[in-house]
């Protein structure tokens, strides 16, 4: 059975099924562009707040900036009152080929508004909302959604079934609840069991890292397609390794010390170029994720936290490369 294949959600067809998700401070529009080079079949902005787009916040209209990237592009926003979802739908539209909900973020400061997956909570309120950005919105809505809020409250079936008949074009599983963050392991089976309840796209997320997990969470679940968080940090090159693995059924090797150093050079001059000097301190955290495991990378990840510059950025860099 071949696993990977192209994905329709709605109208849009993406080249295959395996997708960026959604992530604060991570999937900016450089980390989008490069993971598309890698061959993720499509990509997701970080989720932005319909209150503060409601507000027309210039930081929050920032997270949409989607110039130059290869289409199809899915835009997340989250938000738990009527009023501001429509605004964002309606504002998200004109820009987005997909709109998708969060309603599995399990950051305090955005559970204690209401916002994200405390909507598990409240699956009243939850249809309402799906509903509502359904409604008016001008491309396919897709939901993403955690297990449920803690042991007590698994909803992840429930809610599905509320998001297929109010129109939601395909829904995303994280197979943890609220309260387990991202500890322990993703649950397959809560995955398996929102396939098996409903007839629009499911998406598979959680602990997929390589060819290997990607495989047994298709062949699992029997998800139509997989959304990649965690495992692509400082390691863009897994969409790539993944469409090997389930085509050919081998590992690729590792990518070069060469191929590591251009992606983030590459990485830092989309940054830059996006945000001026300021984004070499949000690279500190990605130029740590690509160095991990290497040798000597703790010392070397501690040298450049006081950098402010590109310049010093990308010297220390070619430094610690030539001693690979």
């Amino acid at each position: 059975m071949g696993y990977l294949q192209k994905l329709k959600i709605g109208n849009v067809e993406l080249e295959n099924n395996l997708i960026l998700a959604p992530m604060a401070g991570v999937t900016n529009r450089p980390f989008r562009i490069i993971c598309k080079d890698y061959g993720a079949g499509m990509v997701c902005t970080e989720m932005a707040s319909a209150r503060a787009m409601f507000h027309n916040d210039a930081k929050t209209n920032r997270l949409l900036n989607t110039e130059g990237e290869k289409r199809p592009i899915s835009m997340q926003i989250f938000g738990s009152d009527e009023e501001s979802m429509v605004y964002a739908t309606k504002y998200v539209s004109d820009m987005a080929d997909i709109i998708d909900i969060n309603m599995g973020c399990p950051a305090p400061k955005v559970v204690k508004n209401g916002d994200g997956s405390k909507l598990l909570l409240d699956l009243e309120k939850a249809e309402c909302i799906l509903k509502c950005v359904v409604q008016n919105a001008k491309v396919p809505v897709t939901l993403k959604i955690r297990k449920g809020w803690d042991k007590e409250n698994i909803v992840a079936v429930e809610i599905a079934k509320i998001a297929e008949k109010v129109g939601i074009s395909a829904i995303t599983v994280h197979g943890r609840t609220r309260s387990e963050f991202y500890t322990g392991t993703a649950d397959l089976d809560i995955i398996k069991k929102v396939k098996e309840s409903v007839k629009i796209p499911v998406i598979g997320n959680g602990d997929v890292v390589d060819g290997e997990t990607a495989s047994k969470m298709f062949e699992y679940t029997g998800v139509d397609g997989i959304m990649i968080g965690r495992g692509t940090f400082g390691n863009p090159w897994v969409f790539q390794q993944i469409i090997s693995y389930l085509k050919t059924g081998k590992t690729l090797e590792e990518p070069s010390k060469e191929e590591r150093l251009k992606v983030m050079k590459k990485h830092i001059a989309l940054a830059v170029e996006e945000k001026g000097e300021i984004a070499v301190k949000e690279l500190r955290k990605h130029i740590a994720w690509y160095t991990k495991n290497l040798k000597n990378s703790s010392e070397f990840r501690a040298s450049i936290n006081r950098i402010e510059t590109k310049d010093e950025l990308l010297e220390k860099i070619e430094e610690y490369f030539k001693t690979l």
